[in-house]
C-alpha cells in the first residue's frame, strides 16, 4: 500500500518534497528568459513551497498546543461537577520523535487532570512501534487512569493483511501492550466512575469508519446494560460516527473523537479537511450534545504547518435546566 511505503521510505519522500520546488525554480528561471513576470512567479511558487514543507516537516511538526475546553450539561451529576479529562489522539509513535512525545506526555501529566482518554492511532503500520515507546507511555498517570480507544491505524489493514488470523494476533498483541502500559482499552465496552454515590460511564467503540476504514464500532454493545438516565461519554475514534451512528441511536451527552488531524495545515484559518469532514477539529454541538475533534498529537507523515500538535483539557460541568 502507499501508505506502508511512504513510511518505511520517509527520506525518500523529504527528498521529493524538497526536489520539487527545485525543478519549479528551474522552470521558472528558464520561463523568466522569454515572459520575465510568469518567470518569476514561478520561482517564487516553488520557493514557498520549498520552506513551506522545510518548515512544516521540521519545525512544525515539533510545535504542541494545550487547549482548554467546558462541556456544560444538565445531565452531569453534581458530584462531577468541575470533572477534568485530557483527551489526545492519533500519536502515531512509529514517525514521532522521542523528544516531542517526552514532551507531550510531560504536558499531559502536567495538567493534572481527573481522567486521561486517547482516542485512536497510536501506532502507524505495527504494535512493534508502540513497543519501543512503551516505557514513555506507561508514564501517562491520572486519578482515574487512562482509557482508550482503537483507530483506523491500530488495526492490520496497514500491514496489507487480510487473513483473520493474523489480524486476531495483531490485535492480541494489541490488547496486550495496553495492558502492560495500564491503559484500558475499550473495544465496544465502558467503564463506570463513581463520585460519592453518582456516576458517570466511559464507553468505547470500536473504529467505526466509512469506505474503506474498518467499521468494526457497536454502540449496543458498548451501552449494554446502561440505562437512559445515565451521563455518558462516548470515545470513538472517527468522528463521522457522531452524526451516523452516536447521534441517532444512543443518548450519549459527549463524543470525543480524533481521526482528522485537523488536516495537519491550515491556511488562513482554512483547513483541507473541510473537503471531508464536518467536524474535523474542535468542539461541535447539536442541541445540549456534543462532539470534541482533536487535531492530534502527530501523524503518519510527520508534517504540520500552522495546525500544531494539540492536547485537549474538558472540564464538565453542571448547568440547571
Amino acid at each position: 500500500m502507499i501508505i506502508r511505503f511512504i513510511l518505511h521510505h520517509l527520506q525518500l519522500l523529504d527528498a521529493a518534497m524538497l526536489l520539487l520546488p527545485v525543478l519549479v525554480m528551474l522552470t521558472g528561471w528558464w520561463i523568466s528568459r522569454r515572459r520575465r513576470r510568469l518567470g518569476l512567479v514561478t520561482i517564487l511558487i516553488g520557493l514557498i513551497c520549498g520552506l513551506g514543507w522545510a518548515y512544516g516537516r521540521y519545525v512544525g511538526s515539533q510545535q504542541l498546543v494545550v487547549r482548554q475546553q467546558v462541556f456544560c450539561s444538565p445531565d452531569l451529576p453534581a458530584a462531577f461537577d468541575g470533572y477534568r479529562i485530557v483527551q489526545f489522539s492519533d500519536a502515531h509513535v512509529g514517525s514521532m520523535t522521542e523528544g516531542y512525545l517526552r514532551r507531550a506526555i510531560d504536558s499531559i501529566n502536567a495538567q493534572h487532570a481527573d481522567l486521561i482518554v486517547f482516542t485512536g492511532d497510536l501506532q502507524n503500520v505495527s504494535v512493534n512501534e508502540v513497543y519501543e515507546r512503551q516505557d514513555l507511555l506507561s508514564q501517562l498517570k491520572a486519578p482515574d487512569g487512562v482509557m482508550a480507544v482503537l483507530g483506523n491505524h491500530d488495526y492490520a489493514m496497514y500491514m496489507d493483511q487480510n487473513d483473520p488470523f493474523a489480524i486476531a494476533e495483531q490485535l492480541g498483541h494489541t490488547d496486550a501492550v495496553y495492558s502492560d502500559m495500564g491503559w484500558h482499552l475499550l473495544r465496544n465496552g465502558h467503564y463506570k466512575l463513581e463520585r460519592d454515590s453518582a456516576r458517570i460511564i466511559i464507553a468505547g467503540m470500536e473504529n467505526d469508519g466509512e469506505g474503506r476504514f474498518p467499521h468494526l464500532g457497536n454502540h449496543n454493545q458498548a451501552l449494554f446494560g446502561i440505562s437512559r438516565d445515565e451521563f455518558i461519554i462516548m470515545l470513538e475514534h472517527d468522528p463521522t460516527s457522531w452524526r451516523r451512528r452516536i447521534l441517532p441511536h444512543t443518548h450519549c451527552q459527549l463524543t470525543l473523537s480524533g481521526h482528522t488531524h485537523g488536516g495537519q495545515l491550515t491556511l488562513l484559518g482554512w483547513s483541507p479537511a473541510r473537503l471531508i469532514y464536518h467536524e474535523y477539529g474542535g468542539m461541535y454541538y447539536a442541541g445540549d450534545r456534543a462532539l470534541n475533534v482533536s487535531r492530534g498529537l502527530g501523524g503518519a507523515i510527520p508534517f504540520r504547518l500552522w495546525c500544531p500538535g494539540e492536547i485537549n483539557v474538558i472540564t464538565l460541568k453542571r448547568i440547571e435546566d
